[in-house]
């Protein structure tokens, strides 16, 4: 077989594999019919995707529905904790398009931090958390969205379970009729990055920067792509579908370039128990594995990657190696941040940068934003805070 390039902003990828889509013939399972069945028997309620929504082709060429609006925002802990621009990017481009939201009180963390790093909890407990926040999400009319990747695998993969196991889903059902909730599950589980890749094109619309001499590189999550993998996007046009086109898609949309680099499979380092029990391997894997191989292959002017372990552990840990001049120093964020800064959102009202650890300033000068008028506009804000001219930002101060 003669090789063939995959397309890539910057470079291009030489691979002789051609990975044919044919539904019938591959052997990961399409979970949605099992659902439906259930569904009709009597196990469960099946809360439909809500209409309008983007049919996305999936790894296997399997077309998934992603709803554009009326969504429950699943929200991450570790964004709010950490984060909390990447959280506000994505409720503010929802109110850019004009797309009704739900932004819940009545949530829990997935506790996947709990399966991953400890393995102290059981399979009916765990498989009992999702159940409730998809419970709380139909119980609101609107339609549950994912923010984080980790929650967004772990619940896949309780979906899993909880088709294939029948006394697993009767425990878990006592379960949620214990709490007074109905047993729902949804037709398709969603990640917010899906949602920015189907709304890429009317973002592009918005784009008020040239974003041409932008370089970017892109860390794919492991708990998005590489848990049950067929449903993950893979466009044909985006690496020649060789690899998921979530947050690549979104970034060549606006006009930025995408570099391609030799470790973009490598996890971001964070890999959940080892964060919490030797952290000194996290952040030199992080650093040495891809922030290093990053600059030394593509020299970006920015990371980007749409998950929250991904955005923390390759941000954060860059300052042990800065503090040993290692070749790092590479402004990590969100898709969803980045898509936001590019659409003329203010970058500390909404995208809160100065809650990153890496000098994000000479990427915003060079995408054209005034940084120190924003830093003093925000600088105002805070004052108008301390002194009770006001209580907090809204979304009419930032909109």
């Amino acid at each position: 077989m003669e090789p063939i390039d995959i397309p890539v902003s910057g470079t291009k990828v030489q691979t002789s594999r051609v990975f044919e889509r044919d539904p019938e013939t591959v052997r990961d399972e399409d979970l949605r019919e099992a659902i439906w069945e259930l569904g009709r028997e009597g196990e469960w309620i099946v809360q439909p995707v809500p209409e309008p929504y983007y049919l996305a082709p999936t790894k296997y060429g399997r077309q998934k529905k992603i709803p554009l609006e009326h969504t429950w925002h699943h929200k991450s802990c570790g964004q709010c904790g950490h984060i909390p621009g990447y959280s506000t990017s994505i409720f503010w481009l929802n109110r850019l398009l004009g797309f009704d939201y739900f932004d819940p009180r009545d949530q829990t963390s997935c506790t996947a931090w709990n399966y991953y790093a400890s393995a102290t909890s059981n399979q009916a407990a765990q498989a009992a958390v999702a159940m409730r926040n998809f419970s709380a999400a139909y119980e609101t009319g609107y339609y549950p969205l994912i923010h984080c990747g980790t929650s967004f695998g772990h619940y896949k993969e309780v979906r899993h379970e909880l088709v294939h196991d029948a006394k697993l889903r009767r425990q878990v059902r006592a379960i949620i009729e214990k709490l007074g909730r109905p047993f729902v599950m949804p037709e398709e589980i969603v990640h917010y990055s899906e949602w920015m890749y189907a709304v890429r094109k009317q973002l592009a619309e918005r784009v008020q920067f040239d974003l041409s001499k932008i370089t970017a590189t892109v860390h794919p999550a492991c708990h998005y792509y590489k848990l049950q993998s067929g449903d993950a996007i893979y466009d044909p046009e985006i690496y020649g579908g060789q690899r998921t086109a979530a947050v690549t898609a979104v970034v060549q949309e606006l006009g930025a370039q995408v570099a391609d680099y030799s470790t973009w499979y490598d996890c971001c380092g964070f890999g959940f128990r080892h964060i919490l029990v030797q952290r000194d391997f996290t952040r030199s894997f992080a650093t040495l594995r891809k922030i290093e191989v990053m600059k030394q292959e593509a020299n970006p002017d920015v990371v980007l990657t749409h998950d929250t372990g991904c955005v923390t552990s390759l941000d954060k840990s860059q300052f042990a190696a800065q503090a040993h001049g290692r070749n790092v120093g590479v402004p990590v964020m969100s898709e969803s941040q980045f898509a936001a800064l590019a659409v003329g959102a203010h970058p500390f009202r909404v995208c809160q940068l100065h809650w990153h650890a890496v000098d994000y300033r000479p990427l915003l000068h060079k995408m054209g934003i005034d940084v120190e008028r924003a830093w003093a506009e925000f600088e105002a804000d805070v004052e108008k805070i301390k002194h009770g001219e006001m209580e907090y930002l809204t979304w009419e101060h930032v909109l």
